[in-house]
C-alpha cells in the first residue's frame, strides 16, 4: 500500500513505512513490524513514540507484552488540527514581536543588502516575499537545462502560488527566453494574460539567459533551477534601477 502522500503532513518516510506496516498487519508486535519493514528495532520504537504522541497509534499491554494498533484514520485530520492551531499561536506571537525586529532590521541595514536562499523551502520564502508587492518583473527562464530537474513538488507549490498571485492581483511582467512561456499562459491567450494579472514579451532569439531574474520592490533575485534551486537576491535601489533600465530596453509592451 503506498501512502507516500502523507508526507504532506511532515510524516518522515519511516513514520510512513511503519504506519503502513501496522495498518496493514493490525495489531502488531514490534518483532512483526521489523520483519515488514526491515528498519532496526531500536529505531522502530523512536518511530512509534513519535507516530503515539502525534495520536496516530495506540497501543496495549497484556500479559506484559506491548502492541500496537493504529487510530482512526480521523485522527489525522485532528492532528492536522492541532498542528494548524499551533501555528497560529505561534504566529500571533511572532505578530507581536515584528515591530521590534523590523526596527533592528532597519538599523542595521547597509546600501547593499546581500541575501542567499538555496533549497524548495527557501524559494517558497522568496516567492512569497515577492507576492508583498504590487507587481514583479521577470526576465529568462523556461529554457535552461536546470528546468526540468525542479522538483515536482515545487512545480505544483508554484501553480499554487500563481493562482494566489492572480486572487492578489499581483501582476507578473514576463520577459522570457525566445519560444519559451509559462505552461497554460501561451501567447495567443491575450485574454487570459488580462485576467491572470500576466503580461508576456520575449527577448531577442541570440540573447541567452541561463537563469531567472526578478525585480521587485528595491530587490533583484537571480534564481537558477536545479533539484536544489538557488537565489541570490540583492537588496539596492541602484542596483534594481539599473537592472530596470536593461528590462524595458527589451520590454515591447
Amino acid at each position: 500500500m503506498n501512502i507516500d502522500y502523507l508526507t504532506s503532513i511532515g510524516l518522515t518516510k519511516g513514520e510512513i513505512n511503519v504506519y503502513s506496516a501496522v495498518l496493514e498487519l493490525g495489531v502488531s508486535s514490534l518483532n512483526s513490524i521489523h520483519e515488514k519493514t526491515a528498519i532496526e528495532r531500536r529505531n522502530i520504537y523512536d518511530i512509534l513514540n513519535k507516530l503515539i504522541e502525534k495520536g496516530l497509534i495506540s497501543y496495549t499491554i497484556e500479559k506484559g507484552k506491548k502492541t500496537f494498533q493504529i487510530t482512526n484514520p480521523n485522527k489525522i485530520l485532528s492532528y492536522l488540527d492541532d498542528q494548524k492551531q499551533d501555528i497560529d499561536n505561534a504566529k500571533n506571537e511572532i505578530k507581536s514581536h515584528i515591530p521590534e525586529l523590523m526596527n533592528l532590521f532597519n538599523q542595521s541595514k547597509t546600501d547593499i543588502r546581500a541575501e542567499v536562499f538555496r533549497g524548495d523551502a527557501s524559494i517558497k520564502a522568496l516567492l512569497i516575499e515577492i507576492l508583498d508587492h504590487k507587481e514583479s518583473r521577470w526576465m529568462g527562464g523556461n529554457s535552461f537545462e536546470g528546468y526540468n530537474a525542479v522538483s515536482n513538488n515545487l512545480m505544483i507549490w508554484f501553480s499554487h502560488w500563481m493562482k494566489k498571485r492572480i486572487k492578489k492581483k499581483h501582476v507578473m511582467h514576463d520577459l522570457v527566453s525566445h519560444g519559451t512561456w509559462l505552461e497554460g499562459l501561451e501567447p495567443n491567450k491575450k485574454e487570459l494574460h488580462k485576467k491572470s494579472y500576466y503580461k508576456y514579451c520575449q527577448l531577442p532569439k541570440e540573447l541567452y539567459v541561463p537563469m531567472v531574474v526578478i525585480i521587485f520592490g528595491n530587490k533583484v533575485a537571480q534564481v537558477l533551477w536545479s533539484k536544489q534551486p538557488f537565489a541570490f537576491v540583492l537588496e539596492s535601489d541602484k542596483i534594481q534601477e539599473s537592472f530596470m533600465k536593461y528590462f524595458n530596453h527589451f520590454w515591447k509592451s
